[in-house]
């Protein structure tokens, strides 16, 4: 059953990758959805995949890529139009 989710992550999260690696392991999990960089710092992302593979994409959202700072990650339901494969937004 796939599942959607709107995350917000906090901390030093741009400038480091974080959407990139974002994507890559999403692609990796299977999972669609999209990233963008946030005016006040913060990463949000909309994701969509298999609840096993959510499950460790939320994991991987705390650390995120080794040059990240990652101090917080909120997740709630999603339930807007969800993207094919998964995009970087500017």
């Amino acid at each position: 059953m796939l599942i959607a989710r709107k995350y917000l992550i906090k901390g030093r999260v741009q400038g480091v990758f974080f959407r990139t690696t974002a994507a890559l392991k999403a692609e990796e999990l299977g999972i669609s959805g999209s990233a963008v960089n946030l005016p006040n710092g913060d990463v949000q992302i909309i994701a969509s995949g298999e609840e096993e593979s959510m499950q460790a994409f939320f994991e991987w959202l705390h650390e995120g890529p080794r040059q990240a700072s990652v101090t917080s990650v909120s997740c709630e339901t999603y339930a807007g139009e969800l993207p094919q494969g998964f995009t970087i937004r500017y």
